[in-house]
């Protein structure tokens, strides 16, 4: 993707300026000017925190607890994966990483209940995309790079809408087993009570503590104004790193894995970034925002219309493109449009962020369905237009919490 973009904005600037050397002065300029500046060092730092506590199996940890306190309630067990979820996206902030650890931690054990394999992928792969929005997220940090907005804003103005679809996600798993048994399966109440593993309060206090310290650390430590949000991310890094070595949980080898993965990940997102800024800058000598702005005032159809046909977009790239990708492209086209409205850029960023991850869970290019397919690759129960089809009801329920934050930017914008 970044080459793809990379090389359609180079190609563009030189037919529009007509020489060779304005489209590599500019590629040049975007390589240094966008990745000089301190901030960037954020996304490396945040990564490896995630893949760190996911190698100390904290998601598991998240699980267990999450099931032994919900293991009485109908639907329990989905419930429960939500909320680890939830737990889990406020210390590593990478979608994929939770789809691919719940995959392993909790399809087993609801499959082992009995409920239908596509309702248990489907869980999973729908409360996978809080990663993406409960803080901290490296989209959010993407955004706010791009957008010019602060960090910490947006951290903070992502929590309210994480809380929000965490919940939506929790009372349609509890009516649809209530409604849709068949669909949702699994033992009744009083068995799954009586199978579900008992947890002491003080084995739940050890597997919590961690998560709890992590995000007292990076969280508490950016909204109390101790960290920068790079800090707040070495902060975070070291103690996951802590963790993972009281736990024993790393090795050598696995130091290793994790730190080429940490590159990895990060050589593609900045290379994003790098192909992103020549993007926007060949949008500005092409002056197409301005032609597009033009045209959608000739049409008249008003802040909302812009903004359905921008969350329309947004749904439809998210069938064929990463969320990394579609916010790149999307908002330098867009907020040249927007910001005349006077509208917040920070609530206009979450609304990019849900509206964009409402693509990880569309065929033909669910991410999050990918991945689930890929963990569950021994497992021939579940195909992957099971996992699509479990997926759907969920990123119909992202839809409806999307228009909710457009009716009401207060939910976005009351803690900020």
């Amino acid at each position: 993707m970044p080459v793809a973009l990379g090389l359609v904005s180079f190609v563009s600037v030189w037919l529009l300026r007509g020489t060779l050397e304005a489209p590599i002065y500019l590629l040049t300029l975007a390589a240094s000017n966008s990745l000089e500046d301190y901030v960037f060092g954020v996304i490396p730092l945040f990564v490896l925190m995630g893949l760190l506590v996911s190698q100390c199996e904290l998601g598991r940890d998240i699980y267990q607890v999450a099931h032994s306190v919900l293991r009485g309630v109908k639907g329990g067990l989905g419930v429960a994966t939500v909320a680890a979820n939830a737990a889990f996206a406020a210390i590593t902030g990478v979608s994929i990483a939770s789809a691919a650890v719940f995959t392993r931690v909790s399809v087993p054990e609801m499959l082992r209940f009995g409920h239908k394999p596509r309702f248990a992928v489907g869980v999973v792969a729908g409360s996978s995309v809080l990663g993406m929005l409960i803080p901290p997220s490296v989209m959010l940090i993407i955004y706010a790079l791009i957008a010019e907005q602060s960090v910490a804003d947006l951290f903070t103005a992502g929590i309210v809408p994480g809380i929000v679809l965490s919940l939506a996600y929790a009372v349609a798993i509890v009516a649809m087993a209530r409604f849709f048994p068949a669909y949702v399966g699994g033992q009744d109440r009083q068995a799954q009570t009586a199978a579900g593993a008992r947890m002491s309060v003080r084995e739940g206090t050890s597997k919590t503590a961690p998560i709890v310290v992590l995000v007292l650390l990076v969280l508490g430590g950016i909204y109390g104004g101790l960290f920068t949000p790079t800090e707040a991310g070495a902060v975070g890094a070291a103690g996951a790193l802590i963790i993972a070595l009281i736990k024993r949980k790393l090795d050598r080898r696995a130091l290793w894995s994790v730190l080429v993965e940490t590159g990895h990940i990060t050589a593609s997102i900045l290379m994003l970034i790098v192909a992103a800024t020549m993007y926007s800058r060949m949008l500005a000598l092409s002056g197409l925002p301005n032609d597009l702005g033009e045209w959608i005032a000739q049409a008249e159809i008003g802040f909302y219309g812009i903004l359905a046909i921008y969350v329309l977009i947004l749904i439809l790239m998210g069938t064929i493109l990463d969320t990394t990708s579609i916010i790149l492209i999307m908002v330098p086209l867009f907020l040249p449009i927007i910001e005349p409205y006077g509208v917040s850029l920070v609530w206009f960023g979450i609304v990019t962020i849900v509206g964009a991850e409402i693509g990880l869970l569309t065929p033909p290019l669910g991410i999050a369905c990918y991945v689930i397919k890929a963990t569950l690759a021994d497992d021939d129960r579940i195909s992957l237009s099971d996992i699509f089809a479990g997926a759907f009801p969920f990123a119909l329920i992202m839809l409806v919490v999307l228009i909710l934050l457009i009716i009401f930017p207060e939910l976005s914008l009351v803690l900020v």
